[in-house]
């Protein structure tokens, strides 16, 4: 057995030579680990989505793709500031967006032979290509060891990067591509989801006063109904809540104070038809020569009188509202609908007595109702007659246009407030009289270059977006927004006209976003 030592030793040694040999290569292939910042604020590339391959110089990723030119990109690895770097032969640029206090911008660091390199001694344009967008080129200064971009990184930070470098007379071109916030969804997946398309471009925007109101009957079309003879109530007709079509009997009365009035119509009218008789027969005999002219001319005179007192008690009854009577219960009193609505009040009960000034009854057309609001003393050159104005209900899902009909020329002592009044269509009669609503007066209106729906903007981050829409992908879009009315939005950067984007249930979008697991890439 001693005779096999030395062999089995030298074996063992090998085997330890190779394994080595195979870890120092592992070692070799395998970058360093980046650190966390050299105290420049850079981001990190933690939750980088792209595979971030360790390959030597030699080496091609096992996704490069296409830089455009023909040849091969590779996938950036990460520097030693938390950037990508690319590089070409011993020349080497890392670059970084820094956004630590100050708003998103390029920088980039150079190397030579993985060493430092004095970032005066280069030169460097970087291209920036977005979806749907103009190329944006940026210009590089020096800034204590790192070149500084002329122009704002705007959001989100999905593009493609052409950096162009110069260095000791040669000339580098070099760059990579990154996502986020972008989505692909097609045709057939939106029609699916309901996800309309719309385009970006002009829209009248107006600008609102947003005030608090309350519906109320309309005073034009309420009538307060009153006896106008003190009675006893003998039947009622109706309740309050009921319809009612004009001339409907709503109650029925006893009144003495009526039957004297018919009965002084019945005197009259039988006075007036003795008249009439007499004035015949006088003028008969007239013209028979028999008896004189005056008497005819008396019994005229007598009937016209009876005519005339027959005319006054017949109008008497008619102001009252009541009829003649006849030969029937000179003392019944009926109560009439004067308009077509509905009873809001009722106040009186069988056998009550009531006056002839009480309001026992009272009838709204409610096919109308007034809202009325207060506007504050400040708002008024903003609130006029003429202005249209929007009104919805705070207790339920109601709205309704109108237009501000009258405000009042008096300033409330204690409400220091005007009152506006607009006139509401209530067909349905969901508008009832003291429902709170808010009601949205259109102030003044502008033609702006570029609107989007307002149904179309979602809360991303801290951003407000809105998702173009770029072939077969869609990506956000931050917004800087303007004025609204609730239908548009107006936006002042961002977006421009014609570009196209989800209008309707936009929220599917994002939710596919969330479902991506997008995450914000430097």
């Amino acid at each position: 057995m001693k005779e096999h030592k030395p062999g089995k030793q030298k074996l063992a040694i090998a085997l330890v030579l190779v394994a080595g040999v195979a870890l120092g290569a592992a070692i070799l292939n395998t970058d360093k680990p980046a650190p966390a910042g050299d105290g420049h604020g850079e981001h990190s590339e933690a939750g980088h989505k792209e595979d971030a391959h360790k390959d030597d110089k030699a080496g091609a990723p096992a996704d490069a793709h296409e830089d455009g030119h023909g040849h091969e990109r590779a996938e950036p690895v990460k520097g030693p500031h938390g950037g990508k770097l690319l590089g070409e032969g011993p020349y080497t640029v890392e670059v970084t967006i820094f956004e630590t206090g100050v708003e998103p911008q390029f920088r980039v660091y150079t190397y030579l032979d993985g060493k430092p390199l004095d970032p005066a001694r280069s030169r460097v344009e970087l291209t920036l290509e977005r979806l749907g967008q103009p190329a944006q080129v940026f210009r590089f200064t020096q800034e204590e060891d790192y070149l500084k971009g002329d122009a704002v990184v705007s959001e989100p930070h999905s593009f493609e990067v052409t950096v162009r470098a110069e260095h000791d007379g040669k000339s580098y071109e070099l760059g990579y591509a990154q996502a986020e916030a972008r989505v692909a969804m097609s045709d057939a997946q939106l029609q699916g989801a309901g996800v309309e398309i719309a385009e970006a471009g002009p829209a009248t925007i107006g600008t609102t006063l947003s005030l608090l109101g309350e519906v109320r009957y309309d005073a034009d079309r309420t009538v307060h109904v009153v006896p106008r003879l003190a009675g006893l109530v003998e039947a009622v007709k109706v309740n309050a809540g009921d319809r009612v079509k004009k001339g409907q009997v709503l109650a029925v009365l006893s009144s003495h104070a009526l039957a004297d009035q018919r009965s002084a119509l019945l005197a009259a009218q039988r006075r007036l038809a003795l008249a009439r008789t007499t004035y015949e027969r006088e003028k008969t005999l007239w013209e028979q020569k028999i008896s004189p002219e005056q008497d005819m001319l008396q019994a005229r005179a007598a009937m016209q009188e009876a005519e005339i007192e027959a005319q006054s008690a017949r109008q008497k009854l008619a102001a009252l509202g009541a009829a003649a009577g006849g030969d029937g219960d000179l003392t019944r009193y009926e109560l009439r609908a004067p308009i077509d609505g509905v009873v809001t009040d009722k106040r009186l009960s069988v056998g009550a007595a009531v006056g002839e000034d009480a309001t026992v009854f009272t009838v709204s057309d409610l096919s109308t109702v007034w809202v009325e609001a207060p506007v504050a003393a400040r708002d008024l050159p903003a609130v006029t007659a003429g202005r249209s104005a929007r009104v919805a209900a705070n207790a339920f899902d109601a709205t309704a246009e109108g237009r501000v009909t009258y405000v009042s020329a008096l300033i409330g002592e204690h409400t220091r407030s005007a009152t506006a009044r607009i006139v509401v269509k209530n067909d349905k009669g969901q508008w009832r009289p003291g429902l709170p609503v808010t009601v949205e007066v259109l102030a003044d209106e502008a033609r702006v270059p570029v609107a989007v729906a307002a149904a179309a903007i979602q809360d991303l981050r801290d951003w407000k977006v809105v998702f173009g829409r770029y072939g077969d992908a869609f990506e956000a879009r931050p917004l800087e927004l303007g004025r609204s009315d609730g239908r548009y939005v107006e936006v002042l950067g961002g977006l421009r006209a014609g570009e196209r984007y989800a209008a309707k249930n936009s929220f599917v979008i994002k939710a596919e976003l969330g479902k991506a697991g997008a995450s914000h890439d430097h």
